[in-house]
């Protein structure tokens, strides 16, 4: 399994809760473009809309070999995933303060790209504060 991007972030901005594996519909040359690792995850989100979950402003750069026509790189892209699964992460995602992120964007060893997504729920900045400081205890035990 090799992880194509990471969402550093978002250990450091929300609590996980639960976590699924999901594929994504991509076109054209986006394949080459993420194995190529011109993918980020920053900011983007996922929402669930008339029983489709789709993921937002994941950022994949076009591919410079390429000759077909160029894409938005910032458009929305349909997550699949089964139908008990979208409507698990929809009745999670309607409580309050809970919202659904990628981690992480990985090809399995079938050749296919597979994206991790969480349910999380956003930290308080004491809460970030008390991260870093276990974080740098366990920096000075070690």
């Amino acid at each position: 399994m090799k992880i194509y991007a990471r969402n550093k972030a978002a250990f450091h901005n929300y609590f996980i809760i639960d976590k699924f594996e999901s594929g994504i519909e991509l076109k054209g040359m986006e394949v080459k473009s993420i194995r190529n690792g011109q993918v980020n995850l920053k900011e983007s989100y996922i929402r669930i809309f008339e029983g489709e979950a789709y993921i937002y402003n994941m950022h994949i750069s076009s591919y410079k070999h390429s000759t077909i026509i160029k894409l938005d790189p910032k458009r929305k892209r349909k997550l699949l995933l089964h139908k008990r699964e979208i409507m698990k992460l929809w009745s999670k995602s309607n409580l309050s303060g809970l919202t659904i992120i990628p981690l992480n964007i990985y090809g399995n060893d079938k050749g296919k790209i597979k994206i991790e997504i969480a349910v999380c729920k956003g930290k308080k900045l004491y809460d970030k504060r008390e991260a870093i400081k276990k974080r740098d205890l366990e920096r000075e035990v070690k």
